[in-house]
């Protein structure tokens, strides 16, 4: 794979043999960090669980401290009372049936996430087949599927993060931006390890993080020690 010369200079500060310590590692990714935008930091967390079995998966969502950096855009499904609710909380699309053929009929997909009021789910259903392969769906356990629309669209704009394991059984999650420095990225990377360390299934057997790294959008992964985490 072709390598820049920013990213080659990067990777020469990082000792691949090495799991730094939290702050260090971090430390490393800001400074590596060389592109003409504020970077995203990325956390790459690989469990030993199988994904393939119910009673394996980790999934949850959680509230950054210093939120994301990145403002997302949300689009509640909701009825009745609750739409006045979700407006005032900040949402960027409120409604029903007709947001469902916006999405289905003109492929609609102006948003970041999608939550729903309980009553909602029965046509938010028929878009199983859309938002599911994007990682759009709404969902009870990542607090998307409830009757409070208002706080949930508060918490999504406040930097709240769902985390979820990919088919290698690796969670991917933003952290915060290059610009908020190693201190407020260390707090939200505890606060996210953290979180997925209180998930561990109760089916997961021997070691649950196998590794656990840090990256900046363009910039080389930092592997990072997780024994304050355990």
């Amino acid at each position: 794979m072709f390598r820049g010369k920013k990213y080659k200079e990067s990777a020469k500060l990082i000792d691949r043999s090495v799991q730094y310590d939290p702050m260090e590692a971090l430390s490393l990714v800001v400074k590596g960090a060389s592109a003409k935008f504020d970077e995203t930091v990325e956390l790459h967390i690989k469990l030993g669980v199988d994904s393939r079995h119910a009673d394996q998966q980790v999934r949850g969502a959680v509230v950054l401290p210093n939120g994301t950096g990145k403002t997302r855009r949300v689009l509640v499904f909701t009825k009745d009372a609750k739409v006045e609710d979700a407006k005032a909380a900040g949402a960027d699309y409120v409604g029903g049936m007709e947001l469902v053929e916006k999405i289905t009929k003109e492929n609609w997909f102006d948003f970041d996430v999608v939550v729903a009021s309980p009553d909602m789910m029965g046509i938010v259903g028929r878009l199983g087949k859309v938002l599911g392969p994007k990682g759009l769906m709404p969902s009870p356990k990542a607090g998307t599927v409830t009757p409070n629309v208002g706080a949930a669209v508060k918490e999504i704009k406040a930097g709240k993060v769902e985390y979820r394991l990919d088919k290698t059984n690796i969670i991917h999650c933003p952290i915060g931006k290059v610009s908020f420095g190693p201190e407020k990225l260390q707090e939200n990377m505890d606060t996210l390890v953290q979180a997925v360390v209180k998930a561990k299934p109760a089916a997961a057997k021997g070691q649950y993080i196998r590794s656990c790294t840090v990256a900046s959008t363009m910039g080389p992964g930092v592997k990072v020690s997780t024994t304050k985490y355990l």
